[in-house]
């Protein structure tokens, strides 16, 4: 009995044997089962899937990267514009034109430079707009891109080269307002002109010349009439290439829709 007892107390304190370590995975090494080649293949694949999502989505993010450019463009060219009016107005030489004209024709073409310039920015925001909708084109939104899609399916190229024609044709009449409102600050310009030798000639009795009393309010006359001549067409020239440069650039926006329209149309021409 007591070399029972003895046993089972021998049995109990004998340690019991240690189980093997689990081995230890590597870094970068390929998982129990699988190969070196299956585990490469595995690396290759996934990086050919990366590729190709960065050269899929290449395009798209180079058309978010360049949306409203042109509105950029035309924000940063009138603020140049404004920025050197502020320069002329700080040497007073604004407040000096609008007093040096009696007629007030300078306040009638600065305010039909501004109209000119609204509507040049309405403009702007369109073509801009639609040029963002038509790259990249979604034909779930509303666009001028879905429109001309919609005239151009199922004709043939002579078809589509008439709709291309009167298109380009619109949105040139579309823009030409522009044009005509620049080139109209020319025209007032001259008419300014014109106005102020009138007023100066008027003042001006060669009867009188030998009258000292009556030649200084001849010279005052002669100046205003002078000043009027040369601020109007100072003012007006000044406006005419203001408003022109945008015009330019809006002629080169809409040049740009049309060419991508006409892409986007010969794209989907065989569906």
């Amino acid at each position: 009995m007591a070399h029972s007892a003895s046993l089972a107390q021998a049995v109990k304190l004998r340690p019991e044997p240690e189980s093997a370590p689990a081995p230890e995975t590597v870094p970068g090494a390929a998982p129990a089962g699988e190969s070196v080649a299956e585990s490469a293949a595995a690396g290759l694949r996934e990086g050919a899937q990366h590729v190709a999502w960065m050269l899929s989505s290449a395009p798209l993010q180079g058309a978010r990267r360049y949306r409203f450019l042109l509105l950029l463009r035309f924000a940063l060219i009138n603020l140049i514009g404004f920025a050197l009016l502020a320069l002329a107005q700080t040497h007073g030489w604004v407040t000096l034109a609008l007093a040096a004209d009696s007629t007030h024709l300078v306040v009638v073409i600065t305010l039909v430079f501004l109209a000119g310039l609204a509507h040049c920015a309405y403009r702007i925001v369109q073509t801009s707009r639609e040029l963002n909708r038509a790259k990249p084109f979604d034909p779930l939104v509303p666009s001028l891109a879905a429109d001309f899609l919609a005239k151009t399916r199922g004709r043939n190229g002579e078809s589509r080269s008439i709709l291309v024609a009167a298109l380009r044709l619109k949105l040139t009449q579309r823009i030409a307002v522009v044009r005509h409102v620049a080139n109209s600050l020319v025209l007032l310009g001259l008419i300014g002109t014109v106005i102020g030798f009138i007023i100066a000639l008027s003042g001006v009795d060669p009867q009188s010349a030998g009258d000292f009393s009556a030649v200084a309010p001849m010279v005052s006359t002669l100046i205003e009439g002078m000043s009027t001549a040369l601020f109007t067409t100072l003012v007006g020239a000044v406006l005419n290439v203001w408003l022109m440069v945008n015009y330019h650039l809006l002629a080169g926006g809409t040049v740009k829709l049309v060419t991508a329209l006409v892409e986007l149309g010969e794209e989907h021409a065989g569906s």
